[in-house]
This record gives C-alpha cells, structure tokens and sequence, in this order.
C-alpha cells in the first residue's frame, strides 16, 4: 500500500491549492516545496482578484464571468485576505475612445452573476480626490469595482489549511527522482535528509520548474509550453486615495498602480518570455524603465528608476499569449494515464483569481481512480476568514478593543494577515511587552515564533516578504537580530 494518495511537487498557489482540495476530500496528501512557500512566481502575482478587463476586450464573456464568480468565491471564503477597492481607468485623449470604456464597464457589471459591491460609474476627476495625482487635462475617469489580495499569504493559509485538513507540507524538500509503475516511487532530500516515499498519483505543480522536473526527476516529455516573467516595482507612495488607478499604455496594456503598504504604490505588470533559471528571474532596466514610463503618462509625480525602492519579479509556465503582458492567458491541467502506471497531474500557469476552480479541476481528474468526498472548496472559509467580507472594519475594531496597546495600522496589518485567528498570535497580551523584543517597529517575537511553528518561516525572507511584507520597514540591525532570534528557534 503506498503511503499517499497524492504527492504534489511544488509548494505554489496552484501546489497548495492542490492539496487543499484533496485533503478536503479525504485524500491522503504531501506536498514537496524545495524553498519557501510562496517563493516565486506565486509572491510576483498582479495581486488582483479581477474579472480581467482584456478579457473582456476580446470578447471572452464566459471566462470573464467565471472569474467574477470566483471574485465572489474568494470575497466569502478569505474576506481578510481579499480587499474590495475601487478601480479608477483615467480617459485618455490618446487611447480608448470614451463610449468604449463606458459600455465595457456597463457589460462587466452585467457579467457579475450575484452582484455584492458598487457598479461602475464616471467621474469627474477635476472635482475629486481621485484626480489630485493625475496629470491635467485627465478631466475624466470611469470607476468599477475588483479586489486585490495578498497574494504570498494566500499561498500561506492555503497550505496551513490544507494541513489542518491532514495534509503533509513539506518546504526545504526536494524531489530528485520519481520512478512510475502501478505507484509513483519518489525520491525525496528533505532539509539535508534523503527519504522514500510512495504515493497512488502524482502532481507536478512547480511553476517556472514544471519542465526541468519533467524532464530530470520524471524523465518525460517536456510539456509544450514557455516561462513567461512578470515584473512589477514598488515606489514611495504616490496617491492618498485607496483606489488602484488603471492606465492603458500604448501598446494598449493596462498597468495597475495599488497601494502597497501604506507607505508605497505597486506599478505592474509587465511580463515576457523568460529564458534562465527561474530561481534567479530579475528585472530588467527596461522592464523598469517602461512601467515607469506607463505611470508618468498620467500622475503628476514624476518617477525614475532612482525612486524604484523595490522590484518583484516571478516566473511560471504558461501556454497561449498574455493576455495584457503581465499574466498568463492559459492555464494547464493535463492528465497523463496509462495501462498499469500511476496517474501524474501536470499544473501550470493561469492568475490568482481562477486557482481555486483550477485545483478542483485538478482534483477532479483523479475520481475514476479512488472514491473521494464532493467538491468543497467553494464554500469552505480559509483560516481565519469565518466572517463576512464587509465586517473587515469592525473586525479591526474589535481587536483594538481587546489588544488596546495596538495602533489602528498594527491592528488593521494584522488582522488582515490572520483574520479570526489574531488570537493565536497575541494571545491575551496586556501589553506590547509581554509580546517580546520587536524587531522594527511592527514586528513581534510573539508573532514570528507563530510564523515559524504554524507557517513553515525558517529564514528572515520568509517572514519578511511572504508572510509581512515588512522588509520595506526593517532596517539591517533590526534584520541581523530578527536572523539571530529565527536561528536560536524563537529563543
């Protein structure tokens, strides 16, 4: 009897999605992530939960309302995870005409099967907040409704849900050699450790690596695909409104300027075909250089690659074209079965928004091979999101209310990172003391011991870019000493 029911290869959404699901349906799973989770393409996502507007533009209305279903899935299962915010697209005189930009926004909020948040309207942005960092003479803009999500611990709870459901997630593990006969045979070095493991059927869902693991661990055929990259940068923060502004580029992209941490604007993305490794995709001067441009066309502040505090850059397989330059047209699902071998699931590409629905597809594939519960994830909260989406702010407030030592962004940064769940976090903490040393000045000792025992963080980037996002805020002595307290074990 072989130990598993399902092994997964690849610790990303489409990975954590994965065994979220068939662990939810009674499968016996373990996932295989050979760095951190989240450590790739799937923390360098547009961060939008959307019904993709060129989507729209090229007249695919069954997949942009599928992805507004999926919008609504995720506004009710991760409502602290998943924001919903106003999008403003500035008319401009050199792009879109206006009655085309209007009727669009009027047909997506036809598509949305049980509207919940605001329809689209115009706005005159001469005589509203929206057009103070706006260029003149931008006199008009169109608003809709969309979410942004934090996309790296999506990833996060995803895979401790997936635990708590019976899953094994394994990170520092990597699968060097599978061998298929009616089970796969897998060999696996785990954090320095080499270890066998059987399971029924196997699922390879490591993004940018999916083809090296075909090809060196699987010894198969390399799917016909190609590494698409995304960039996106981050720079000082550039409007006071919490809307995400939507520009078309000239080449009639769209890029995306959000809020980012308070302090910051995130511009993205612009993406291409990548060639290299995917552990060391970076971005480009002129991958820069053109989201800067693309920005500049509309906000009075003027940036340069000098102002860029950041850059986020990710890999992954994909098929088919971009469909705005920044995400992935298609994704795959593709089951391989053969007479008296095991099953192998190959998973790559498509956003953020469709990768719930992708991993149920995927679970599905596997039902003529064991009997397994019915679908599930659609309803199911993840942890710490048992409540309504438009209780975010009174949520907020309840935990000031009871941690009354937090200020109103401390708490809004970490309920919106742990939902219902702060309390595992700060416990009943009188005081900012009894939450131990601080390293900078949001993060706790109290918290990273929790993200090192309940989120697989083993190294200061883990916790700083994948869990926080707070590595924007630390400095070099507060991140040398946050090192020292990760290896001592939270001691």
């Amino acid at each position: 009897m072989a130990d598993y029911d399902l092994a997964i290869i690849g610790g990303g959404l489409n990975g954590v999605s994965l065994a979220r699901d068939a662990a939810g349906r009674g499968l016996r799973v373990i996932l295989f992530e050979q760095g951190d989770l989240a450590s790739a393409a799937s923390s360098a996502s547009s961060r939008l939960i959307h019904g993709d507007l060129a989507a729209l533009e090229r007249r695919n209305l069954l997949r942009v309302r599928a992805a507004l279903t999926e919008r609504d899935v995720w506004l009710r299962t991760a409502p602290h995870l998943v924001r919903p915010l106003r999008f403003a697209i500035p008319a401009h005189s050199d792009e879109r005409p206006l009655w085309l930009l209007r009727a669009g926004l009027l047909l997506y909020d036809r598509l949305v099967p049980r509207p919940k948040l605001p329809r689209s309207a115009t706005v005159d942005v001469t005589h509203h907040p929206l057009g103070n960092a706006l260029k003149r003479p931008l006199g008009t803009a169109f608003e809709y409704s969309d979410c942004v999500v934090d996309d790296s611990r999506l990833v996060i709870l995803t895979a401790r849900d997936a635990a708590e459901r019976g899953a094994d997630i394994c990170t520092g593990a990597r699968c060097v050699r599978a061998d298929r006969t009616e089970q796969w045979r897998l060999a696996v070095i785990d954090r320095g450790h080499r270890r066998i493991v059987t399971s029924r059927a196997l699922a390879n869902a490591s993004g940018g690596w999916t083809a090296q693991v075909a090809e060196t661990v699987l010894r198969m055929p390399l799917p016909v695909a190609r590494i698409h990259q995304m960039s996106q940068i981050v720079v000082r923060r550039l409007f006071e409104t919490d809307n995400v502004y939507v520009f078309q580029n000239r080449d009639q992209r769209l890029i995306f300027a959000s809020p980012y941490q308070r302090d910051f604007t995130l511009i993205g993305t612009t993406g291409h075909a990548f060639k290299g490794d995917p552990a060391v995709v970076t971005t480009a001067a002129a991958d820069v250089a053109y989201l800067c441009q693309a920005a500049n066309r509309y906000f009075r502040e003027q940036i340069g690659s000098s102002d860029v505090v950041k850059t986020v850059a990710g890999a992954n397989m994909a098929v088919g074209p971009a469909s705005d330059g920044g995400t992935m047209e298609v994704a795959a699902v593709r089951l391989d079965r053969r007479r008296r071998q095991a099953p192998l699931i190959t998973m790559f590409g498509g956003e953020v928004t469709s990768a719930r629905a992708r991993a149920e597809h995927a679970v599905a594939t596997l039902s003529p091979f064991y009997p397994m519960t019915p679908r599930w994830t659609a309803t199911a909260p993840l942890p710490g999101g048992d409540f309504e989406w438009n209780r975010f702010e009174e949520q907020v407030e309840r935990a000031r209310w009871r941690w009354r030592f937090l200020t109103e962004g401390e708490a809004h940064r970490l309920f919106a990172a742990y939902g219902t769940r702060l309390p595992e976090v700060l416990g009943d903490a009188k005081n900012r003391a009894e939450l131990g040393p601080y390293f900078g000045p949001d993060l706790s000792a109290a918290e990273v011991r929790h993200l090192m025992t309940r989120e697989w963080a083993r190294f200061p980037d883990d916790v700083l870019w994948r869990r926080t996002k707070l590595g924007l805020s630390i400095s070099d002595e507060d991140r040398e000493a946050l090192a020292l307290f990760m290896a001592r074990g939270g001691l």
